[in-house]
């Protein structure tokens, strides 16, 4: 049974601690690798081009959640994550294509 982690609901998302989490160059590039998947993804390190530490990424994946921009899904001992691009547009419009960009 899978089970979501915890994360603020979409009006309580703040932009300062979104552009916060973004401004960590290694956020902003997993970020962009996200934003191209319209499917959950795995968290595994093996996944993303970034020279760190499985608990590094750990680390900016709890970042991501808890400032609204991912969503982390709990599969057993698996994690899969997604942009949460729709709650981000009804939020911030344009925001989120700005920074990509």
């Amino acid at each position: 049974m899978a089970r979501t982690l915890p994360q603020p609901s979409c009006d309580a998302i703040e932009i300062v601690t979104v552009l916060q989490a973004l401004a960590d160059p290694v956020r902003l590039e997993i970020v962009r690798e996200l934003s191209q998947e319209t499917e959950p993804r795995s968290c595994a390190l093996e996944e993303y081009d970034v020279d760190i530490s499985a608990a590094t990424l750990s680390h900016h994946w709890r970042v991501l959640r808890e400032a609204g921009l991912t969503t982390t899904t709990v599969e057993g001992r698996r994690r899969w994550i997604v942009l949460r691009r729709d709650d981000l547009q009804k939020r911030f419009p344009g925001l989120l294509n700005a920074v990509l960009a």
